[in-house]
């Protein structure tokens, strides 16, 4: 997944030929060069949810990426369209099949385009952090599989070489509310999603520190007042206290972006510094 391209601009529409029946199909027209989001759910009608709203929702609306929730329960068997049976072995709850999330994956791969990465939202997977959504942001688009009760058949992660990515270590019922994430913290670096691609370039972890406390009006509030370094018109010093800030925020908070931040520059994380 490295090197990825940069996304193409959006705007123009485009008709392609898709293996998907057409009761499958959705009614959201396929824009040429949008980043695409393609996700693999038994509840669709989660989707855009969040997303829909603020800036995601206007750059959705306005063509700069796409959405393209794909209903996994028609792929299902049976008068029940079943998606899923007991685990071989034994236990307790229910594994999503292997031949139907196989065929849904299938449908989803033909449909894409450029570069588009399958990710499995998964506890056990690669922790999601800021550079992989940046990397994700420069693919064409992502094919993302929301699971369900006890998770999915190992064989259909092995044979479409799954990217399994966790977003943290914690347990949720499904995978839609993680998607919902990554696909925000993606879409938000897509040039002009923001319109200040400046503010994606001083947030948290874009330097692998975290973020600088923010101020704004008014200048004393409840006896508390914005420190007076960021009211002096010095942009140097400004610039100075806040990665100072930034800094000892990190060490204090997350020992361990602090040694990875260390580690980059070659310092010693446990050195007596003036933060």
């Amino acid at each position: 997944m490295s090197d990825m391209p940069p996304s193409r601009a959006a705007g123009r529409l485009s008709a392609r030929p898709s293996a998907q029946p057409r009761e499958l199909m959705t009614d959201t027209p396929d824009l040429a060069g949008a980043w695409t989001a393609q996700v693999i759910t038994l509840f669709p009608q989660a989707f855009p949810g969040v997303l829909g709203e603020s800036l995601t929702g206007k750059a959705l609306r306005d063509g700069l990426w796409q959405l393209q929730p794909i209903d996994l329960r028609p792929y299902g068997e049976g008068k029940h369209r079943n998606v899923d049976d007991t685990p071989a072995g034994g236990g307790a709850g229910m594994v999503l099949r292997p031949d139907i999330v196989g065929r849904a994956i299938g449908d989803a791969k033909a449909r894409a385009k450029g570069v588009t990465p399958v990710i499995y939202l998964s506890p056990r997977g690669r922790r999601f952090d800021q550079a992989l959504a940046r990397e994700l942001s420069r693919a064409d688009g992502v094919i993302l599989l929301c699971g369900r009760f006890e998770g999915v058949d190992e064989r259909v992660l092995e044979e479409h070489e799954v990217l399994e990515v966790s977003l943290g270590d914690f347990v949720l019922t499904g995978g839609e509310i993680a998607a919902q994430a990554l696909i925000d913290a993606t879409v938000r670096l897509i040039p002009r999603v923001l319109g200040n691609q400046a503010s994606t370039e001083e947030e948290s972890f874009s330097h692998g520190l975290l973020e600088h406390p923010q101020y704004t009006k008014p200048a004393l509030w409840k006896g508390r007042a914005i420190p007076e370094i960021l009211l002096s018109g010095h942009h140097a010093k400004i610039t100075d206290w806040r990665r100072t800030m930034a800094e000892r925020l990190t060490k204090e908070r997350r020992p361990d972006l602090w040694r990875a931040y260390c580690e980059e520059r070659g310092a010693d994380p446990d050195e007596d510094r003036e933060l």
